[in-house]
């Protein structure tokens, strides 16, 4: 039996697998969190065919699946309506958010613990994805993704539903002072330092939160809270059903998370 995720969340059964959706964000774009079970699951490094289903769930051709070289930073790709198709293989730029308003396009980002968010506007329709582990998290990833939207595609925070999929929990996430040094650094307040690591089990090791992270960021960023979902799934906890690279080290596979901007309506 799947564990049960926030009430914001569903499973669906999609042909590669068990998939989270975010009810709030259905209306608004095609999306899923892809679980361990995919083809992306079995392995680190996912080949081109591995990714042919989550683009086949977003109604897409496998070319217009638009994928980066994630390096923890907070890098931006747009992509916008009438851009040359997307490139695959070695040609991938490096980036860990997407933003764009292109509906014959698909965002995907992949995790293996790390926070996958997705972003729509119930206004424009543009979307946004990306990738945020604590490197991510420390450069603002979050808040970088709803600035890239409003930038590229006039985008307002109020208009903004975020959908935040599974992650490690801080429970079974336990860092080391350098880290939560990096977010002091990065200019994060010591009560946001306070609410997002807790005191570990080791001398100065703490217990990392990095979807209350992402949510306040986000909220900080002008995403209301009420429009902002976490799946509340921790991805070191269900080794069936989840990737994790704290729990399974180098072989870990990876997860899919992807978005779409509806197509209008004819």
């Amino acid at each position: 039996m799947k564990p049960q995720p926030s009430d914001g969340f569903e499973w669906v059964q999609a042909d590669g697998g068990p998939a989270l959706v975010c009810r709030a964000l259905q209306p608004f774009a095609d999306h899923l969190f892809t679980t361990r079970g995919w083809a992306l699951g079995s392995r680190a490094s996912a080949a081109d065919e591995d990714w042919r289903p989550v683009a086949g769930f977003l109604g897409v051709d496998a070319g217009r699946l638009v994928r980066a070289r994630q390096v923890h930073g907070a890098a931006v790709v747009v992509r916008r309506v009438g851009d040359a198709p997307a490139t695959g293989g070695r040609r991938l730029p490096e980036a860990d958010i997407f933003v764009s308003d292109d509906p014959s396009l698909a965002l995907a980002i992949q995790t293996a613990d790390c926070v996958p968010l997705l972003i729509a506007d119930r206004v424009t329709g543009a979307v946004a994805a990306a990738h945020a582990g604590w490197r991510g998290l420390a450069a603002g990833v979050p808040r970088v993704a709803v600035e890239a939207l409003g930038r590229e595609f006039g985008s307002l925070p109020a208009n903004l539903v975020a959908a935040v999929g599974p992650s490690i929990s801080a429970e079974r996430y336990e860092v080391g002072e350098e880290v939560r040094s990096r977010f002091a650094a990065a200019g994060f307040s010591d009560a946001e330092l306070a609410r997002w690591f807790r005191t570990g089990a080791r001398a100065e090791h703490w217990l990392f939160d990095g979807s209350r992270s992402a949510f306040e960021q986000l909220e900080s960023a002008g995403v209301a809270a009420e429009s902002i979902h976490l799946s509340s799934l921790c991805t070191a906890t269900y080794p069936d059903l989840f990737c994790s690279y704290r729990r399974d080290g180098a072989g870990a596979g990876r997860m899919a998370a992807a978005i779409r901007k509806l197509k209008p309506k004819t």
